[in-house]
């Protein structure tokens, strides 16, 4: 495996190393008026993880291939997404992501950047 993930020509995409992951428990909260308060985890999963990721200075036909891919899955479709993992034997992860933003940069005639936040799902 290998980072990243395959697009709609099945050409590997790998984001530039400055990829971050944020994730945020989902829980719910009751405050008690005293300064205490309850909490407890909501669903089963309950760790929303987004991946921001970056293609700075590719060539303009890899970005336009990125952006296509990012467009048809109309931040619906799940696809999969290899990301580090050094707690696996392969020490690497692939899960299921949907695009929640991208915007591309026009740089020059010949390089673009793109840049995406993925966020984890959970389905078959």
């Amino acid at each position: 495996m290998a980072l990243g993930f395959l697009d709609l020509g099945n050409a590997r995409r790998i984001p530039d190393r400055t990829m971050a992951r944020t994730v945020t428990p989902n829980v719910h909260r009751i405050s008690f008026g005293d300064g205490y308060e309850q909490r407890a985890v909501a669903g089963i999963n309950n760790l929303r993880e987004e991946y921001s990721v970056s293609f700075n200075n590719r060539p303009k036909a890899e970005i336009d291939d990125i952006a296509s891919f990012f467009s048809a899955k109309e931040g619906v479709t799940a696809f999969s997404f290899t990301v580090p993992d050094t707690n696996s034997s392969g020490l690497e992860t692939t899960i299921k992501a949907v695009v929640d933003t991208f915007s591309v940069s026009y740089n020059n005639n010949d390089f673009y950047s793109c840049t995406a936040t993925l966020r984890r799902v959970y389905e078959a």
